[in-house]
């Protein structure tokens, strides 16, 4: 887990290896409007902003580390499965896919391959595309790299000294703000490499950050 290439920033090293000790599957799809509608509507709430871009299968945004959490936890109680945030280290393992490069798919960017900022013509379109629109990686999940930043359930550290080594979440350091993976529509490819992490402050809303769930096995 981490900068395996040598190539980004401070706060993805050191390089460790992590042992993943629970099965679980991961969401195909980050969550969608879709889906997050249905839980809004259930619940009493109000709907969540689309930025006027579209619903239905666009992952949902203007979402918070609460508001996913509480999703979740709905979802659990319809389903009797459970549902949850992945761990970053969970998220790393998934979106890699069995691989080591910068990329799932391998150290270029290449073109469509995903949404983001400077990612080909078909991706450059200033907002989030439907779910589903590019390749997806080894082991059959999209989206994993662009589109939005996904939500995990760590507190934000920076640097992995002392990071869990069985997957399990970190539960310490500035828990006032999470750990967001994977970049965004908005970003460039530098920003979009598999060992990328992001810092946000817990309670932010953007049209950037989404999410997808870990259903436990």
């Amino acid at each position: 887990m981490g900068d395996i290439q040598q190539v980004g920033q401070s706060y993805e090293k050191p390089v460790h290896k992590v042992t993943i000790t629970n099965a679980f599957s991961i969401g195909k799809y980050p969550v969608t409007f879709k889906d997050y509608d249905k839980f809004t509507i259930a619940t009493g709430k109000p709907l969540t902003s689309d930025y006027h871009w579209g619903r239905e299968n666009r992952p949902v945004i203007n979402i918070n580390l609460n508001d996913a959490r509480a999703y979740s936890i709905w979802l659990s109680a319809q389903t009797g499965h459970r549902y949850r945030l992945p761990s970053e280290a969970e998220w790393e393992y998934a979106a890699r896919a069995g691989t080591n490069s910068i990329y799932p798919w391998g150290n270029k960017i290449s073109t469509n391959k995903a949404n983001c900022s400077g990612c080909g013509l078909h991706a450059d379109k200033k907002m989030t595309s439907p779910v589903g629109q590019f390749s997806s990686n080894a082991w059959g999940l999209y989206d994993m790299i662009g589109d939005v930043w996904e939500l995990t359930e760590d507190c934000w550290n920076y640097n992995y000294d002392n990071a869990p080594f069985d997957g399990s979440p970190w539960k310490s350091g500035d828990c006032s703000r999470g750990v967001l993976r994977g970049g965004s529509w908005g970003d460039t490819p530098q920003d979009l490499r598999s060992s990328t992490r992001l810092r946000s402050y817990s309670g932010t809303r953007t049209v950037v950050i989404g999410f997808r769930l870990i259903r436990e096995n």
